[in-house]
């Protein structure tokens, strides 16, 4: 995911906090660590996070308040015609436990 330039301090502005009933919706779909990352020189947001199960994850996406958030911070990233914000999957090089 990205940022538009300009709107870094405000992304970052809308997450400090999160809304309660987002945060909720996270936990009850099996989110139990959520970190988001801006590389200020390039605007890419990096985002890791520690779920129960991939198939819960993709399933906040149908939830209202999920699709309410990405409406409310599609003017600050690029965004598909749902509001979801656009990103590309990571490919691992290294991990290490």
């Amino acid at each position: 995911m990205s940022v538009h330039p300009g709107e870094e301090d405000e992304y970052a502005r809308r997450h400090q906090p999160i809304w309660q009933e987002l945060e909720d919706a996270l936990r009850a779909h099996g989110v139990h660590t959520y970190s988001i990352f801006l590389c200020a020189s390039s605007r890419q947001l990096f985002a890791y996070l520690e779920l129960e199960c991939e198939e819960r994850w993709r399933a906040i996406a149908t939830t209202e308040v999920c699709q309410r958030w990405w409406r409310h911070m599609s003017p600050l990233m690029p965004s598909g015609p749902d509001h979801r914000p656009v990103s590309e999957p990571l490919r691992e090089v290294f991990h290490l436990e």
